[in-house]
């Protein structure tokens, strides 16, 4: 199923919700399209509009600050793009750089994407104790940039790049 971007009045990225959501949100006039999908149209008895790709809403929604995003293995996946920490293989699964046996804290800056057989291979120690450098160091994402990392790759690289290079 495609993820919608939902936008804010102020063009602030708020949220992402189902491309049937989407379409009714333009259809009862809450939202306009910003961004459609090119090759996809929504089609009924009497309407036909592009498959909204980005929606803007029509009034401005209060949201409360939210400093960080919350962490989540899905949410380090994402961030990491499915790609091994230490091989660049295909990830699948969350390693702690700091095991939880040693301290280590379920924390943006503590996990990484692993592959099975690496964080199997690492087990309980750190990435200096296991001889196993990281290829790239975790990093905490803001809000706005852990849900545009969520969007798919290819939805992603079909944003505005005033809207979609922050995440990239």
């Amino acid at each position: 199923m495609r993820d919608t971007l939902v936008l804010n009045a102020s063009f602030e990225p708020l949220s992402t919700v189902t491309l049937n959501r989407a379409v009714v949100l333009v259809l009862q006039d809450k939202a306009v399209v910003e961004q459609a999908h090119p090759e996809l149209r929504m089609r009924g008895a009497e309407v036909d509009i592009p498959a909204p790709r980005v929606i803007r809403l029509c009034r401005y929604v209060r949201v409360p600050f939210r400093r960080r995003a919350p962490w989540s293995r899905r949410g380090v996946l994402v961030r990491d793009r499915h790609r091994c920490a230490y091989c660049g293989r295909r990830a699948t699964t969350v390693d702690h750089v700091v095991p939880r046996s040693h301290g280590g804290q379920d924390t943006w800056l503590n996990t990484v994407a692993s592959c099975a057989e690496d964080n199997h291979r690492k087990a309980d120690r750190t990435p200096e104790q296991a001889g196993m450098p990281l290829l790239r160091e975790p990093f905490e994402p803001t809000p706005a940039d852990a849900m545009l990392l969520a969007l798919a790759s290819e939805d992603l690289a079909a944003l505005p790049e005033w809207l979609g290079r922050s995440a990239a």
